[in-house]
């Protein structure tokens, strides 16, 4: 199992012998040592027992925990975590004034791209390039895990891994209201009559792989919509794109994992695009990624029947092009031998029909599970021809002007960007940036201003080469091309590299992750999260905790705040909170503030401390 999750006291003694029991049986063979992106004991044993509930009953594990009862579970998560936890222990929600309202301004940062073409640039944010050097931490809110905060009228809506959906005042982090919704997306704040207060804020639910809709201004929710896939591995990681009074909602799974168990009959898996009317969540149309749906093909060494095609995930955000009147999303690679076209292609969907416009593959064959690698043993089920495992997991930019010459840009694990034609998909032009790993590469997101296309760079996998090197270990062949962690920009219209930064050797402070793997610890300085701009600055976070704020025209580096340096009193009640790695969506920037998550548990399951913390700047902290 590759629990993605690690409060709470220890169970007595026949519950942690019958954790142990389940652990020997169904857990160990992936997470002692642990294989790929599942972490180690060591590192689960330091996660909030609630999240590795929530991992086995809703998240990526819950087909490989289905035929266990909810007390195994409960059994399983206290032997993995044992201790008690002291963060979060005094945690309270400290309430706003009641009266106020959300009000609209055009410093908001409403959807995790920003705006309809996905750039990540805000033009007016009310923070000057100028006063980058001055940001400081106003204030903190603990939580375990987190995706992106979204910011509009003053508000800041927030949800995480611990369960909750939280509506937070921006400027002091006291809580407007929460909820019990447990999501694997950031929320998108729309404006809407359906609302009694004119806002709705869409979020997806990972037990029930749907979308809720709740009033922004109260949290009362509005509707939900049926489930999007009845695969018990489908899931929706990349947050919904409104657009035209439409919900797009991109569909994904887990079933790479579920796959490694020898019984499994792999693979059936297709990722899709959803498309639900605003106003009722009633669903419109659904175009999958793989235009067949699986069939029987052999039968392996267990004796169970193999299937396919399977794959072709969404797990990112699409883009809408209202002009156009296309979607262009964005997909992973294939779980099986069996061919298709679907899978790590760029594709663009009609808004209204869902049908497919064009499509474009840069990577046939790309055939993995989690746990298959070229070198080295294998798990059940690992396809014969093996890929390097290069989905796209960020959301395309459309680049330019309405009107004018534009480009579509995507970027990919393997390191390498391209530029296509928004109205047919042919390619433009390709640029590598970096070798690529299974963990990017590219990995969550690009940025793009007026002029230039920002990518940052992680090249995780050779970065773990390059630790298990320095600490005495032996490498990974799989990944023996040098790696180039950093950030670079390019000329959106040829591909140019118009300049690159490396990712600086930078000290960190966190652990109870792949850093205890190695004896002398380790700071993995793969900056893996998507970036934020604003005029003059792009912004970028790393694994290793570490924000920066780099010069748009040479790439400087004029401003940087290490996330793990320090605790953080937490106005909900936590004195010492620490931080960790930052990964996933990356910062939002609005009304003046620069907010990021610190210690995101995601794929790379590095730089993460179990419980995560909503950190927000500003000039001079006031």
């Amino acid at each position: 199992m590759a629990l993605f999750v690690g409060v709470v006291c220890a169970g007595p003694s026949t519950e942690l012998s019958i954790g142990a029991s389940l652990f020997e049986a169904r857990c160990k063979s992936c997470h002692e040592p642990a294989i790929e992106r599942a972490p180690s004991k060591a590192a689960l044993e330091l996660r909030p027992r609630a999240q590795i509930i929530d991992a086995l009953k809703t998240g990526v594990m819950a087909p490989m925990a289905k035929d266990m009862t909810g007390e195994q579970i409960e059994a399983l998560a206290q032997f993995l975590s044992p201790g008690e936890s002291s963060v979060n222990a005094s945690a309270s929600e400290p309430a706003c004034s009641a009266g106020a309202r959300i009000q609209s301004s055009p410093h908001d940062w409403p959807s995790v791209a920003f705006d309809a073409s996905s750039s990540r640039f805000h033009a007016d944010s009310g923070l000057r390039a100028q006063d980058v050097p001055k940001l400081k931490v106003k204030w903190a809110f603990s939580m375990p895990g987190g995706g992106q905060p979204i910011v509009v009228g003053g508000w800041l809506f927030m949800t995480n891994r611990g369960g909750k959906f939280y509506a937070l005042d921006a400027k002091s982090g006291c809580v407007h209201w929460s909820v019990d919704a447990p999501a694997r997306t950031s929320a998108v704040i729309v404006a809407s009559s359906i609302s009694p207060s004119g806002w709705v804020a869409l979020i997806g639910a990972a037990a029930t792989r749907n979308i809720r809709a709740f009033d922004a201004q109260t949290g009362s929710e509005l509707w939900h919509s049926d489930a999007l896939d009845s695969h018990p591995a489908a899931g929706i990681t990349g947050t919904p794109v409104v657009s035209q009074a439409t919900v797009f909602v991109p569909l994904t799974s887990g079933e790479e994992v579920v796959a490694m168990q020898p019984k499994y009959s792999c693979c059936s898996f297709r990722g899709s695009i959803a498309a639900l009317d605003l106003r009722s969540g009633k669903k419109l149309w659904q175009t999958y990624t793989i235009d067949a749906p699986a069939h029987p093909t052999f039968t392996n060494e267990a004796g169970v029947m193999m299937q396919g095609p399977a794959g072709a995930p969404v797990w990112a955000a699409p883009t809408a092009d209202a002009r156009r009147g296309l979607l262009y999303v964005v997909t992973g690679d294939s779980y099986t031998d069996v061919p298709t076209t679907g899978t790590d292609s760029v594709i663009a969907l009609d808004m209204r029909s869902g049908a497919v416009r064009w499509q474009r593959q840069v990577t046939p064959d790309d055939n993995f599970i989690q746990g298959c690698f070229a070198n080295g043993p294998k798990v059940a089920n690992c396809p014969k021809k093996l890929g390097p495992d290069f989905d796209f997991g960020a959301t395309p930019i459309l680049f330019g002007r309405p009107g004018s010459r534009q480009v579509l840009l995507a970027a990919q694990k393997s390191g390498i960007v391209y530029g296509l034609d928004p109205d047919t998909g042919r390619e433009l032009w390709r640029t590598r940036v970096g070798a690529g790993s299974a963990l990017g590469g590219v990995e969550w997101g690009i940025g793009a201003n007026q002029t230039r296309v920002f990518v940052p760079n992680s090249d995780f996998g050779q970065m773990l080469n390059e630790l298990a090197l320095s600490a005495g270990l032996p490498s990974n062949p799989d990944w023996k091309m040098p790696g180039k962690p950093g950030l670079s920009a390019l000329d959106p219209f040829s591909g140019k590299i118009l300049w690159n930064v490396p990712a600086p050797i930078a000290p960190c402070h966190y652990a109870g992750d792949r850093s205890k793997d190695f004896s002398r610890g380790a700071c993995v300085r793969s900056p893996s999260a998507a970036p934020a701009l604003i005029p003059g600055i792009v912004f970028s976070g790393s694994l290793d905790g570490w924000i920066r704020g780099y010069d748009e025209a040479t790439g400087k580096i004029v401003w940087q705040f290490s996330t793990t340096a320090q605790t953080y009193a937490t106005v909900n009640g936590v004195a010492a909170q620490p931080g960790g790695g930052i990964d996933g969506m990356g910062p939002s920037i609005a009304d003046g503030m620069l907010y990021t998550m610190s210690g995101f548990n995601g794929a790379s399951q590095t730089g993460s401390n179990g419980t995560n913390v909503l950190l927000a700047f500003s000039v001079d902290g006031k």
